[in-house]
């Protein structure tokens, strides 16, 4: 379960007001039960944004990944969460490529949708 601090972080990424090297520099002084948990719960912040198959090809692009390596590949499969699950299962050393890319996706769909939700009163993280 994200504590409360870490999903602020992260809302505060998705609306462009902190940069994704803060949230890799604390991602790579994680232990490896810690960083899976954590890409988890950036699928599930993910899903909550409703992204787009055409977000996948942005989000390679923003990740400023080789369309080529492993978590790139698996995510142009598809955003349905047993493909996004696939990326987590990635051995360790594939993990930080795949928080890049996964924050990437967040940001894109994450801040489409805080267009459209910004001024709802039930959504306090837009």
């Amino acid at each position: 379960m994200l504590k409360i601090e870490k999903a602020i972080t992260l809302n505060k990424y998705g609306q462009g007001l902190i940069v994704s090297d803060i949230l890799a520099d604390e991602f790579t002084n994680f232990a490896l039960i810690e960083k899976r948990n954590y890409l988890k719960d950036i699928i599930a912040l993910i899903l909550q944004s409703k992204p787009m198959k055409e977000d996948i090809q942005s989000a390679i692009l923003e990740s400023k990944l080789k369309p080529t390596f492993t978590p790139c590949v698996l995510l142009t499969k598809g955003l349905d969460n047993h493909h996004l699950q696939k990326i987590v299962e990635l051995p360790e050393n594939e993990l930080n490529k795949s928080l890049l890319l996964l924050l990437s996706l967040f940001k894109i769909s994450y801040q489409r949708r805080f267009k459209d939700e910004k001024n709802h009163p039930d959504k306090w993280w837009y």
